[in-house]
């Protein structure tokens, strides 16, 4: 496993259907829990979830895969 820099800023659509859903709804769940306890940490963690899940391009899954 290889980090290359190159490829982490190069936007490629790197994550299918299903990543995309679980993605989505992890980041749903946290952003609600993250309103219920007032958490700026969960809320920050739910919007990157939500919204690598709703564009389908994670910077780390393209540096990290092959």
């Amino acid at each position: 496993m290889s980090f290359d820099y190159k490829r982490l800023f190069k936007f490629e659509l790197n994550l299918d259907e299903t990543k995309k859903k679980y993605r989505l709804y992890a980041g749903a769940a946290t952003l609600v829990t993250s309103l219920i306890t007032a958490s700026i940490p969960l809320l920050i963690i739910g919007l990157v979830l939500a919204s690598t899940g709703y564009a389908g391009w994670c910077p780390l899954c393209s540096a990290i895969e092959k």
